[in-house]
């Protein structure tokens, strides 16, 4: 498992994380998004033993990052955003190299192992330089889960893949997240929704807020959102649909629907269905939609900024 407790990084003068504090426990994969510069891949660097935090501590399956670097590295399988690969090695002799660098015994039988986890057997033979973007990062992914690490941390993991190598390594992390603890970065938040247990939105150095991906919506969700679509034109709808009490923010949609919402206290879509046809529209479709991950994403990131701006001046 992963514990981080008020973890702190200063580069100079500018503070790149500001007490960060939260877990990820073994059996979980756990989503860690923000946009570029929030932070993100220096935690990672500190959790992997790269580089020491200025203050703060953090704790990787059950070591000290700091005092027991060595212990955590052991244990610990990093595939960073840039894979470092000898691209003039045969694929098979650079993982054989990465177990003996680790002290595996039967490295041979490992390397076999991973390879096939991670899709690659039948390139074993061929040179790393000669490989697609999206072979190397599953090389990459490889040497991570060589030594069966019981963490893993995974900076944009399916970066470069096509998309059915993208589902194969979805897949791939979350049926190791059954035995271990996976963090992972991505900027495809879809792709968290999919495969993480929890997610961790940071934005400048700061954790946002930390939430499983369906209680986020349900959680930031102030009202219901309802697509409604009509037979033929809309014209003319949507104010009639404005004078429902109870109803918000019609808008049209590109589409030709309609898209209003209604606080959850009042449910007006049967007063709504009402007024659709007594108006002499035929209605198609009424159905409720959440807030996407991405839609979080960018409420969640907007809304820190007048705080932190309060603080600063404060």
């Amino acid at each position: 498992m992963i514990r981080v407790e008020e973890l702190t990084k200063d580069y100079g003068s500018r503070r790149a994380l500001h007490g960060l504090t939260f877990e990820a426990r073994q059996g979980e994969v756990v989503g860690f998004l923000g946009p570029n510069g929030a932070g993100k891949t220096t935690t990672m660097r500190i959790l992997t033993s790269y580089m020491p935090p200025t203050s703060g501590e953090a704790i990787v399956a059950g070591y000290n990052v700091v005092s027991e670097s060595l212990e955590v590295r052991k244990r610990v399988g990093y595939l960073p955003e840039t894979v470092p690969l000898y691209t003039d090695m045969v694929v098979f002799d650079y993982l054989k190299f990465m177990a003996d660098l680790r002290h595996l015994p039967n490295a041979d039988e490992r390397v076999g192992e991973t390879l096939e986890m991670v899709g690659l057997l039948d390139r074993a033979n061929g040179y790393i330089g000669a490989l697609s973007k999206g072979m190397r990062q599953r090389i990459g992914l490889a040497q991570a889960l060589l030594h069966r690490p019981e963490v893993l941390i995974l900076d944009e993991p399916t970066i470069g893949l096509d998309p059915g190598q993208v589902v194969e390594i979805r897949h791939l992390i979350r049926e190791i997240g059954k035995e271990r603890t996976v963090l992972l970065s991505t900027h495809i938040l879809s792709e968290a929704q999919q495969i993480c247990d929890r997610v961790l939105i940071i934005n400048k150095g700061r954790i946002v807020v930390e939430d499983t991906p369906e209680n986020l919506q349900s959680r930031l969700v102030g009202a219901e959102r309802v697509i409604l679509r009509v037979g033929g034109d809309s014209d003319g709808l949507a104010p009639r649909i404005e004078k429902v009490k109870g109803v918000q923010q019609v808008k049209s949609n590109p589409d030709g629907s309609l898209e209003f919402q209604f606080l959850p206290a009042q449910d007006v879509r049967q007063q709504v269905a009402k007024t659709v046809i007594e108006a002499g529209y035929d209605l198609i479709e009424m159905r409720a939609v959440g807030l996407s991950l991405e839609e979080i994403f960018l409420e969640l990131t907007k809304e820190e900024e007048p705080d932190k701006k309060k603080k600063a001046r404060s």
